[in-house]
């Protein structure tokens, strides 16, 4: 997330950065609006008060969302943010990536619609500056959302510049002004992690922070790290015509992900003409006249590439520099970030953190709901919130999805907890068929000998959509049995969720229920 903690970075490696108006490029009307919303360049800072109930510093999700509540409240509240306000979601995150994700969804679409019947789709293209154009577009219209004027309109005193912690332990600097607050919040968010490949700094690299600025389509892409992001822009470009390679240094894609999910998603990518060289070793990269060479050695073979652009996505490293922690009190590790407690709570207990900053769920609804965490323990502390309470789903957005919440297989085994699992193949589900959308499955793990529902993964073409049925059964404590018992429309790729509840009660049909059922149906001829 790019927020009040971020660092520049050197502007040959991150152009969005440097050019056009100073903060993204390239300079069109749309960044121009952009910009003008959530960092205005003539924004006037408020006097600020003789003392806040709550300073936000970063005006990333996890920020606007503590400000916007804590206002609404009645607080009087600060908000402080060093770069956009909407932070990495808005900016660099979520919304530009789902708009690339959905213009090459649709071209894959038009590429695949022969299968239907409809005809004339065979020479298909991609008009890149296009697809980047509609992404500034809709970006902008969606961050009036987030504006520095419409929280103002909230009553928040909005400050742009870069906020550090005052060894008092009562003040926040920004420039020469003092912000003096009762109690405080972290929400500076991540950044993305640069791995130590020799020769990486000596190009022009890519990250998840610049890829939104470029208005040409890269002939040849590698993208080094095969986590949600790179597997995401990998599939992606690939459909919008770039040669891609996709470099990652364990087995596979998707470390995180159930095993069988990850190779599901693994043969689409390779289907769309993706280049996976996993278990790379020995990586060098250096630059030459005819673009960025890459050398590494993957499954005992040796190889040498040469491509136009770089996209590295190997993780992300916490906004901890720089903002004076030291001084307040607060500890912080630089791979993990800011310590909290349950309640998210520092260890200065004036002061919380929520969001990327503090969180190893580093995802914009998670911060949303810490953010609603801290603003119940730092204004209504009777409520006593719990970060652990918090049932949290995610989706990574490639075609198919992957969405997961609570217990893995593999979480399972190595906390042992015994489970039951059981898996629905969309294949064997109607409107999937009918869909042409037969690659997944809905897989759920339950309490062994229960319906209680631990965890769950689903691999569908909207398995983030199909998720939430999931995590609010867990949230609430509904089971497999009585979702068996709840009528989904049909025909829907959600009666895959349901087909596991018909299967779950099947269980319950012992040998001897079978033999007392037989025989009352017998008594009853």
């Amino acid at each position: 997330m790019i927020t009040a903690a971020s660092q520049p970075t050197p502007a040959s490696k991150h152009p969005g950065h440097s050019s056009g108006n100073g903060l993204v490029s390239p300079a069109d009307e749309f960044n121009a609006r952009l910009v003008a919303n959530v960092h205005p360049p003539e924004w006037v800072h408020p006097e600020p008060a003789k003392r806040y109930n709550l300073v936000v510093i970063g005006a990333g999700t996890a920020g606007l969302v503590t400000a916007a509540g804590a206002a609404g409240l009645g607080a009087k509240v600060a908000l402080v943010e060093k770069h956009l306000m909407g932070g990495d979601c808005l900016n660099v995150g979520c919304v530009p990536s789902k708009a690339l994700l959905s213009a090459a969804r649709a071209a894959a679409a038009v590429r695949g619609a022969g299968e239907f019947g409809v005809e004339g789709t065979e020479n298909v293209r991609v008009n890149f500056g296009r697809v980047m154009e509609r992404m500034r577009r809709l970006r902008a219209g969606i961050s009036k959302h987030d504006s520095a004027d419409r929280f103002r309109e909230l009553g928040v005193d909005v400050f742009l510049g870069a906020a550090e912690f005052d060894s008092c332990g009562c003040v926040i600097r920004i420039g020469d002004r003092e912000l003096h607050y009762k109690k405080a919040v972290i929400c500076t968010g991540a950044r993305a992690a640069v791995p130590p490949i020799p020769g990486l700094e000596d190009v022009d690299y890519l990250t998840n922070e610049t890829i939104f600025s470029l208005t040409e389509l890269p002939p040849r892409l590698a993208v080094v790290g095969a986590g949600p992001i790179g597997c995401e822009m990998a599939q992606a470009f690939a459909r919008f015509g770039s040669q891609v390679w996709l470099i990652e240094a364990t087995h596979g894609i998707l470390p995180k992900e159930d095993a069988d999910a990850a190779d599901r998603v693994k043969q689409s990518l390779l289907a769309d003409g993706v280049t996976l060289l996993c278990c790379g070793k020995r990586t060098q990269i250096s630059k030459t006249d005819a673009g960025i060479r890459i050398t590494l050695g993957s499954h005992d073979n040796d190889y040498d590439l040469t491509v136009d652009r770089l996209l590295v996505a190997v993780g992300r490293a916490p906004n901890v520099e720089h903002l004076g922690l030291e001084a307040a009190g607060v500890e912080y590790d630089p791979r993990t970030g800011v310590k909290v407690n349950d309640k998210l709570q520092t260890t200065n207990k004036s002061i919380f953190a929520a969001g990327d900053i503090c969180s190893r769920y580093q995802f914009t609804h998670a911060a949303d709901f810490m953010a609603r965490i801290v603003i119940q323990n730092a204004l209504l502390p009777f409520f006593r919130a719990k970060a652990s309470a918090l049932t949290i789903p995610w989706c990574t957005y490639t075609s198919p999805e992957i969405a997961h919440v609570g217990l893995s297989e593999r979480d399972a085994t190595e906390r042992n907890v015994p489970i039951d699992t059981f898996t629905q193949e969309l294949s064997e589900v109607d409107r999937a068929i009918l869909d042409g959308e037969t690659a997944g499955f809905v897989k759920v793990h339950v309490a062994k000998g229960t319906d209680r529902i631990k965890g769950a993964t689903i691999v569908a073409a909207h398995a983030g959509d199909l998720i939430s049925e999931i995590t609010l059964a867990m949230q609430h404590g509904i089971g497999l049995k009585k979702i068996g018992g709840t009528i989904h429309p049909y025909p829907t790729q959600a009666e895959a969720i349901r087909k596991l509840g018909d299967q779950y009660n099947r269980t319950r049909l012992t040998p001897f229920v079978q033999r007392l059922f037989h025989k009352w149906l017998a008594w009853t001829r």
